[in-house]
């Protein structure tokens, strides 16, 4: 077994065609409207607007209604009919597959009661740090605050998986990390695909394609979006009573296999899995004294 998205696990049942799963998500993307698109919809909005809010998000832990509201941008009645509007409307990509005549609503219920036995073991409902480390609260925010910017900023949908504990980190063409000094110390490392990396630059840099990118820019792209993520960390950590201070974001050399956990610290990693298949990875050393 292994970790799969419910399209995944039709396609591998044959109960759909790859061709009709990708209709249904036509779909379901047509009528999952993001919150943004909604107020803009809805006339609350302009793209002005938009770009004030995504850009505020950078630098503080608000959801896109929440950080519009806060701006005075639009106002909290405002925002509940829109999260309104967005809840009703949601379609899940087993209903959409049924709407375009893929699978019944009998075929879907079965493969859905399949699915999730398939996928129990994986099922993470919130984030378990191993016993016996120190600062467990911090560790946990630092995986909350990487998953949120991964949606907030990067517009990426993922699972994730069980934090566990490691001694090697697996080879990734991009490993960038930060380091955490102060009250808790700590190195923060993102393991990154090629075509993660890609996906990254091109919320970053704000294009709709990057193939034209030299190599250096997507690597900054990954550097300037763990500085994001490592920035809101330490604004979060300090209302906890905790001040760190972080350190540029550094690439190291991935392409020359698995690197070791540093002598005299913890690796705990924590698995992220795209809906293409791609996987990266969040790690964090933490020292053992």
């Amino acid at each position: 077994m292994a970790v799969k998205f419910f399209g995944q696990f039709l396609i591998g049942k044959s109960a759909v065609t790859r061709s009709e799963l990708l209709r249904a998500i036509d779909l379901q993307e047509k009528t999952n409207l993001k919150f943004g698109e909604l107020v803009v919809e809805m006339g609350l909005m302009n793209a002005v607007d938009i770009a004030r809010v995504h850009a505020a998000q950078r630098t503080e832990d608000l959801q896109f209604g929440e950080m519009a509201v806060k701006l005075g941008i639009i106002s909290e009645s405002q925002a509940q009919q829109v999260l309104t509007r967005q809840k009703n409307s949601h379609l899940y990509i087993g209903e959409a597959l049924v709407q375009i005549g893929a699978l019944t609503k009998r075929e879907l219920d079965t493969y859905l009661k399949e699915f999730k036995e398939d996928q129990l073991a994986y099922i993470v409902e919130k984030i378990e740090i191993p016993a016996g480390l120190p600062h467990k609260p911090i560790w946990e925010m630092v995986a909350d605050l990487t998953y949120k910017m991964l949606t907030r900023v990067a517009g990426m949908s993922f699972r994730t998986g069980p934090c566990s504990v490691i001694d090697k980190l697996p080879n990734r063409p991009v490993i960038a990390e930060m380091g955490f000094s102060g009250s808790v110390s700590a190195r923060y490392v993102l393991s990154v695909s090629e075509s993660t990396r890609s996906l990254v630059a091109k919320a970053i840099l704000d294009e709709d394609s990057v193939e034209n990118e030299e190599v250096e820019v997507l690597d900054d792209s990954v550097k300037e979006f763990i500085n994001i993520v490592c920035g809101n960390i330490a604004a979060k950590a300090a209302q906890l009573g905790h001040s760190i201070d972080i350190t540029p974001p550094e690439l190291r050399n991935g392409a020359s296999g698995n690197l070791d956990v540093p002598e005299n610290h913890t690796g705990l990693m924590f698995p992220i899995y795209l809906s293409d298949g791609e996987v990266f990875e969040l790690t964090i050393f933490v020292p053992e004294n």
